[in-house]
């Protein structure tokens, strides 16, 4: 089993589609939820892309906005039906924290979920929403500060 963590400006066109086609059957066809999907963020410069594959398709998938020393935004965090169960969303949101290291960051978790984020420092924040007929919560996980080392 790979992680991917590519940038929005090098994701292939084939893995564009792979991870496309995950989300889109997790929350279009499977939470029965048309929305606009696409929102134009994907091939952002900060925008980067981090899924689990162990061939041609992803089974794990989420995305980080926002650049590094900034506020970052974990989004679209999906794992394919046939995957559940396994820890690889664990695992997948284990790598994002590594990748975001100490800056703040936020989600917006459906509400089921609140305990998955919540064992990697999340917090929520606010009353519960709702977003296209699933109640969600926003999480924030405070920023870290940063050690300084003597020399």
């Amino acid at each position: 089993m790979t992680l991917h963590a590519v940038p929005g400006p090098e994701m292939t066109a084939a893995d564009l589609y792979a991870v496309l086609e995950l989300r889109h059957l997790v929350f279009v066809v499977e939470q029965v939820c048309p929305y606009p999907e696409l929102d134009g963020r994907d091939l952002l410069p900060d925008t980067v892309h981090l899924w689990w594959q162990p061939d041609s398709t992803p089974l794990s998938y989420l995305r980080v906005l926002g650049a590094p020393g900034s506020e970052r935004r974990v989004g679209r965090v999906c794992t394919a039906a046939t995957a559940r169960g396994t820890g690889l969303g664990s695992k997948l949101m284990a790598a994002a924290i590594d990748l975001i290291g100490p800056d703040e960051s936020v989600l917006d978790a459906q509400l089921p979920a609140q305990a998955l984020y919540a064992r990697f420092g999340y917090l929520p924040e606010g009353e519960p929403f709702d977003e296209d007929g699933i109640l969600h919560i926003r999480m924030r996980r405070p920023g870290q500060s940063r050690t300084a080392t003597s020399v």
